[in-house]
C-alpha cells in the first residue's frame, strides 16, 4: 500500500463503522490479535477513568514521573488541534512518520473489517507504545471504562478513578450509580485503585466492585486528604504530610485532581521532588488556559482571555466557583456546545458569575447546537444572551462594549480545539 499522510489514513478510518460510539470490546480483541497483542508488551500501565478531571490528573502524574527522571508514554482523547496530541511516546508527541506507520499497519491488519475510529486509533497507540521503551504507560479512558477500547490491559500497575457525575447518559446509564459501574470496569483483580472524591452512590459501587476483585482501595477522605492552606497545597496520607505549591492548573477543582495524582505518585514510590514537579510543571491545554499570545488577543488587547473545554454540569459548577474567586471585573462568556450535552446543567452555575453570554456554533461539528439554541438555553437559566456568527465577532462585540472585560471561551473541547488551531 502506498504510504499516505496520517490525516488521509484517519479520514479513511472514519468510514469503517457507521456509528461514532458503539461500546464493545470484540473488535478490539480481533485487531489486537492480528497485531500480535501489543497490549501485553507495554511498560507498566496506570489506567485512568472518571467523568471529570482524568486528563488533568493524568497530566499531573506525568509531570511528577518525568520530574523524577522516568520516561512516560501517555494516551489521551480527544485531541484539540492535531491527532498527534493523543499519543505521547516517552515524553514526546508522536511524529508524523511514526504515526503514519502505525496507522497504516493497523489499517492493513484490520483488513477493512467493521471497527470504530476510536478503537482502531487506540490499537495504533498501543502498537506505538509497545515498540518504544519507557518506564510507564498512562492510559486515559475515552468513554466509560468497562467496554472502553483502552480496557484491554489484564494487569495494570494502578487504576485511578476521578470524580464521577452525570455525562454521556445515553451510553453509560441515567444514574450516577450506573455510570459508576461502567467507570469501575477498569478495576482489575488485585490491582490497587486510587479513588478521588465521589458521591456516596458512586463510592458504594466502586467499593463493591473492588471488594469482589480483591483490589485495594486508596480513597479520598479515607486513605488520603488534600486541601489548600495559605496559598499552598497540603496532602496527607498514612506516610505523612506534604506541603506543596498549588497546581499550575487554575481552579479549586484542581486541588482534588492534584490529590489523586499525588496519591498515585506516592503509591508508585515517587519522592517529594516528584510530587512538587507534578504541581509546578503540569500543563493541560483548554483547562482554564490563559490566552496571552493568541491572535485573538489583538481583537481585545485590554481584555483578560481564558479558554476552557469543560462541558457538563460538574464542569459548570467548577467554572462557576473559579470565576467567583477571581478579582471583580465585567465577565462575558463565548459559548458553543454539542447537542449531546446537558446545556442547562452546564450553564446554570455560571449564570450568577457572568454579565452576558455570546452563543456561537462550533465550526465543522455536525453535532453542534446552533447559536440560537445555545442562546435560548442560556436565557432559560437567567443569562443575558446574544448570538454571534463567530468567536471573533463575539470578542469584537465584547471589546466594544467593555474593553477591560474578562472573557471565557467555553462549552466544548471542540470549540476549544477550533480556537487553538485557528489562533494559538
Amino acid at each position: 500500500m502506498t504510504q499516505q499522510t496520517s490525516d488521509a489514513i484517519l479520514a479513511r478510518m472514519l468510514a469503517l463503522h457507521p456509528k461514532i460510539i458503539d461500546l464493545t470490546l470484540d473488535r478490539m480483541w480481533r485487531l489486537l490479535g492480528a497485531l500480535d497483542h501489543p497490549e501485553t508488551k507495554l511498560p507498566p500501565v496506570i489506567h485512568l477513568a472518571g467523568t471529570n478531571g482524568k486528563g488533568s490528573t493524568q497530566a499531573m502524574i506525568r509531570a511528577g514521573l518525568e520530574g523524577a527522571g522516568t520516561t512516560v508514554h501517555a494516551y489521551t482523547s480527544p485531541h484539540l488541534a492535531r491527532f498527534h496530541e493523543r499519543i505521547r511516546l516517552a515524553g514526546t508527541l508522536i511524529d508524523e512518520a511514526h504515526l503514519t506507520e502505525v496507522l497504516d499497519e493497523c489499517w492493513e491488519a484490520n483488513n477493512r473489517e467493521n471497527i470504530t475510529y476510536f478503537e482502531i486509533t487506540t490499537c495504533a497507540a498501543l502498537l506505538a507504545f509497545a515498540r518504544s521503551p519507557a518506564d510507564y504507560t498512562l492510559l486515559e479512558v475515552g468513554l466509560g471504562g468497562r467496554l472502553d477500547a483502552t480496557n484491554v490491559i489484564d494487569a495494570p500497575k494502578l487504576s485511578v478513578i476521578t470524580p464521577i457525575s452525570k455525562d454521556h447518559e445515553q451510553f453509560l446509564g441515567d444514574t450516577v450509580a450506573k455510570i459508576a459501574a461502567e467507570k469501575a470496569g477498569i478495576i482489575k483483580r488485585g490491582v490497587p485503585v486510587i479513588v478521588g472524591p465521589q458521591p456516596d452512590d458512586a463510592m458504594d459501587v466502586i467499593e463493591a466492585t473492588a471488594a469482589k476483585l480483591g483490589a485495594p482501595v486508596i480513597a479520598h477522605g479515607q486513605h488520603w486528604h488534600v486541601w489548600e492552606e495559605r496559598g499552598r497545597l497540603v496532602f496527607q496520607d498514612e506516610t505523612g504530610l506534604l506541603d506543596l505549591p498549588l497546581p499550575a492548573l487554575p481552579g479549586a477543582h484542581q486541588i482534588q485532581n492534584a490529590g489523586a495524582a499525588i496519591a498515585a505518585l506516592r503509591y508508585l514510590g515517587a519522592d517529594d521532588v516528584a510530587c512538587e514537579a507534578a504541581m509546578r510543571d503540569v500543563f493541560w491545554p483548554a483547562r482554564m488556559q490563559r490566552l496571552t499570545s493568541a491572535s485573538l488577543a489583538e481583537l481585545a488587547p485590554e481584555a483578560e482571555l481564558w479558554l476552557d473545554g469543560g462541558h457538563n454540569a460538574a464542569a459548570g459548577q467548577a467554572l462557576g466557583a473559579h470565576l467567583g474567586g477571581l478579582t471583580t471585573r465585567p465577565t462575558y462568556l463565548i459559548c458553543g456546545m454539542l447537542n449531546t450535552k446537558d446545556v442547562g446543567g452546564y450553564m446554570a452555575p455560571l449564570a450568577a458569575k457572568a454579565d452576558g453570554l455570546f452563543a456561537v456554533s462550533i465550526p465543522g461539528e455536525a453535532a453542534t447546537l446552533s447559536a440560537a439554541e445555545t442562546a435560548k438555553a442560556a436565557r432559560d437559566v437567567g443569562l443575558e444572551a446574544s448570538e454571534a456568527t463567530s468567536v471573533e465577532a463575539a470578542l469584537a462585540e465584547i471589546a466594544g462594549r467593555s474593553p477591560l472585560a474578562r472573557v471565557l471561551i467555553c462549552g466544548s473541547l471542540y470549540l476549544a480545539g477550533h480556537v487553538l488551531r485557528t489562533h494559538v
